[in-house]
């Protein structure tokens, strides 16, 4: 089984704290699917005010994490880690259904699956659980830019 901890993961993401949404690899397999984890606690910095009196993770930063995942398996699978040219931008999003809250001490548990990788665009089946059961899924795109290139429009 193939596991990547927090340090490894920060070799192939450009995020840190507080952006950094992915905690740990469970395991991942080349040109197919990765599982990895992020550990929801009080102490995340948008608890402060979504929502004071009672905390829930955004959507957008579980649709984040999922795109993080993503981005992780995308290099993995290429075989490469990312260099200071290297940029990772989100381009869509589709089918996003969110299920469940999500709120401190949860465990966030997202699953990627490549669905196909065409002209630079990498099309991605996404869904994260909490104790089983769905707390969000979407399709996800991503393309890879160089930062020099990174002004233009996607699949140009």
């Amino acid at each position: 089984m193939k596991t990547l901890d927090i340090n490894q993961i920060k070799e192939y993401l450009p995020h840190r704290y507080p952006l950094l949404l992915v905690d740990r690899v469970l395991e991942w397999e080349s040109g197919k699917s990765i599982t990895a984890i992020k550990n929801v606690t009080v102490n995340e910095e948008f608890f402060n005010g979504h929502f004071p009196h009672k905390p829930v993770m955004p959507g957008v930063l579980m649709i984040e994490a999922l795109a993080q995942t993503a981005a992780l398996l995308s290099f993995l699978t290429m075989g490469q880690k990312p260099d200071e040219n290297s940029v990772v931008y989100f381009v869509g999003i589709d089918g996003a259904r969110f299920k469940r809250p999500v709120e401190p001490g949860d465990q966030l548990r997202m699953q990627v699956e490549i669905l196909r990788q065409s002209r630079g665009i990498w099309k991605y089946k996404a869904q994260a659980t909490v104790d089983g059961q769905v707390a969000v899924e979407a399709e996800l795109m991503c393309t890879m830019r160089s930062a020099a290139d990174a002004s233009q429009p996607a699949g140009q």
